[in-house]
């Protein structure tokens, strides 16, 4: 089953994005812990796109689906801006350097691929596709 959510570049969406991703991931037999750290994945990879990619420009919309797989559960994060980022060439941060010069943020991605088990992100003319999979080894309710 796919379960599809589309939503405006504004940071004041983000609770709506993190209780669409609850409210489907409690359709399996998930842990909290589990279903935490899923929209915690997500809820980062959304709130970059619409603050680096977006600008937060409420004009602008990203599409998310969810869809339930043998094993898994894939998030798809669909977005049409004309920006680029190369996840093949990211390198985690230095967690001590960031908290000697007491920066903050700078983490997200490094906790997404933490989090997640597989993550990667297609680029089709100006869409960018990222897909975040879970594996769960249980059944949907």
């Amino acid at each position: 089953m796919i379960h599809y959510y589309k939503f405006y570049c504004s940071r004041e969406n983000l609770k709506g994005i993190r209780d669409f991703v609850t409210g489907v991931l409690r359709n399996y037999s998930l842990s909290e812990i589990e279903i935490n750290q899923m929209v915690l994945a997500v809820d980062e990879v959304c709130s970059n796109l619409i603050i680096h990619s977006h600008q937060c420009n409420a004009d602008d919309s990203i599409e998310l689906s969810i869809r339930n797989q043998p094993g898994g559960v894939t998030f798809e994060i669909i977005d049409r801006a004309a920006t680029y980022f190369d996840l093949n060439s990211y390198k985690s941060p230095d967690l001590k350097q960031i908290v000697k010069e007491g920066r903050n943020g700078g983490v997200g991605l490094m906790l997404v691929q933490k989090l997640m088990d597989k993550v990667e992100v297609e680029y089709n003319d100006s869409k960018s596709t990222w897909r975040l999979y879970k594996g769960i080894h249980r059944a949907a309710v």
